[in-house]
């Protein structure tokens, strides 16, 4: 037990790790993969919750590798807003474990679907654990290769196009992300990040910083979809198979947002000129995406458009950067991740009963399947934010904070694009549920199981937290004291190895 909880931090990582290894070793034994597959996903929840737990009960923990003390070592960190990432991580994975039993074809498993999904889960948690800006570059090239073989699982036309559109656009994040760590670097002299929080504000302001600080919001931007950069994601997204994409959808983009909460919170918490051009990127990226969903008919482009607006939200509580602003975010993550992926699995349920994704081509299925309409109305208007569902709670939080924070503007953009998600969830709810189907099927195709009970996993959760949202909200809180003061991170990875804190800046 005590070697568990020593190394707590890394067992998230490692568990989905090794077991992607083993999967590539069972390559000729499909069974044996899942068996292996499903194992690891509850393991890695298990490795989750007991990491969510020691950081309740002990605080931040910090781990170093290879004996090098901090900054010089590897290092891993988890505080409240990442142990709370990687339980979402866990929770999702599972759901979508589930839901794929009646959705994965033989195809997709000799085509490597196992090895490749737990190697990308692995990048995923290593992103939100890392303590070291270069690692967390290391674990986005991990995520995008890993992501490259799962958009084209299935090798059609289709997929490989929106794979170039996801492949080009990554990379060039990749590139901007690498070349912004290069500065940094050069600057700074260190590229642990509780060091950095240490360094960056003993020295003053330079061009090179504020080039840094630019290149990081595209590098991040560009991987989270914020606006003028999102337009990759619509485009890609849709082409995959629906249990991977919701697993995209839920988790990829939100690295991107993770990655930049901590960099602008630990390492560049100042600026006002900077927090202005995020708080018109969370602007745009709210309405463009809105505007994008309002003018689609397929149900994946409407969903895929909704990630975007919806991430523009979360940066609303990076703009305007007061305590209660990350809280809302942090909550808003959160709640984001369930609703967003459990949409997905709405519409791959959809899809098995009329097999289209084209609404227009839908109808009826309030009659036909009104367990699923019912399913579907709790994400759905939880995404519209409609109370006393999850996403209410998580938009009061963040506009309430804006209008504090003296944001009104960014406020009623986002009351704004509220009321246009109620039109996006509404039609498809006229369209798909509604409406009278196009034509009228002989036989009456059934929901398997597994799907019914993963997108009913993901609505309790969503339903639950919207009615006992008071714990969500005080552990959002207390994760958002730590974004606002560093103290703790910093005394944490420090003090794990016992290394004495630097005096000075660059050497």
């Amino acid at each position: 037990m005590d070697t568990l909880q020593t190394y707590a931090v890394l067992w998230p990582v490692l568990v989905p790790m090794a077991a992607s290894g083993l999967c590539m070793m069972l390559w000729h034994r499909p069974s044996a993969q899942l068996a292996v597959h499903l194992a690891a996903l509850v393991l890695m929840l298990l490795a989750s919750l007991a990491l969510l737990r020691q950081v309740m009960s002990d605080g931040i923990l910090a781990l170093s590798f290879g004996g090098w003390a901090p900054p010089f070592g590897i290092s891993f960190v988890a505080d409240g807003m990442g142990a709370a990432m990687v339980v979402v991580t866990g929770v999702l994975a599972m759901a979508i474990g589930i839901f794929n039993l009646a959705s994965t074809r033989q195809r997709h498993v000799h085509n490597g679907v196992y090895p490749l999904l737990l190697g990308m889960l692995a990048a995923v948690n290593g992103a939100f654990l890392t303590g070291d800006i270069f690692n967390l570059y290391v674990w986005f090239e991990i995520m995008l290769i890993t992501a490259m073989g799962l958009l084209v699982i299935d090798k059609t036309r289709a997929q490989l196009d929106g794979a170039l559109k996801y492949a080009v656009l990554n990379l060039l994040s990749t590139l901007v992300f690498l070349l912004a760590i290069g500065i940094l670097y050069g600057v700074a002299g260190t590229l642990n990040m509780a060091d950095l929080a240490r360094v960056l504000p003993q020295m003053e302001n330079s061009a090179a910083l504020v080039v840094c600080a630019a290149l990081f919001l595209i590098g991040f931007g560009i991987k989270a979809g914020y606006f003028p950069m999102f337009f990759w994601l619509p485009a890609s997204y849709h082409t995959m198979s629906i249990g991977l994409l919701a697993i995209f959808a839920g988790l990829l983009t939100k690295v991107g947002v993770y990655a930049c909460f901590r960099v602008f919170s630990l390492l560049f918490a100042g600026g006002e000129g900077l927090r202005e051009i995020i708080a018109l990127m969370a602007a745009g990226t709210m309405l463009f995406g809105v505007f994008g969903a309002a003018v689609q008919w397929d149900v994946r482009r409407i969903l895929a458009f909704h990630i975007i607006s919806q991430i523009g939200y979360i940066l609303l509580g990076l703009a305007v950067g007061t305590a209660a602003a990350f809280a809302g975010g942090v909550f808003y993550i959160v709640h984001h991740i369930i609703v967003k992926a459990n949409l997905f699995l709405v519409a791959g349920a959809m899809y098995r009963i009329t097999g289209t994704y084209d609404l227009r081509r839908s109808g009826g299925l309030v009659r036909s399947h009104p367990l699923l309409a019912c399913l579907f109305a709790i994400p759905a208007l939880s995404l519209a934010g409609i109370p006393p569902l999850s996403g209410f709670w998580a938009k009061f939080m963040v506009i309430d904070a804006s209008f504090r924070g003296g944001a009104a503007w960014l406020a009623g953009v986002g009351l704004f694009v509220g009321l246009l998600t109620v039109f996006s969830m509404s039609k498809i709810w006229i369209e798909a549920f509604w409406k009278q189907p196009s034509f009228e099927r002989q036989q009456v195709r059934r929901v398997p199981l597994p799907m019914l009970v993963s997108i009913a996993a993901l609505g309790a959760i969503t339903v639950w937290i919207g009615l006992q949202p008071e714990t969500l909200v005080q552990f959002s809180q207390q994760a958002a004291a730590s974004l606002v003061d560093p103290a703790g991170y910093q005394a944490a990875t420090f003090a794990e190895s016992g290394a004495p804190a630097p005096v000075t800046g660059a050497p």
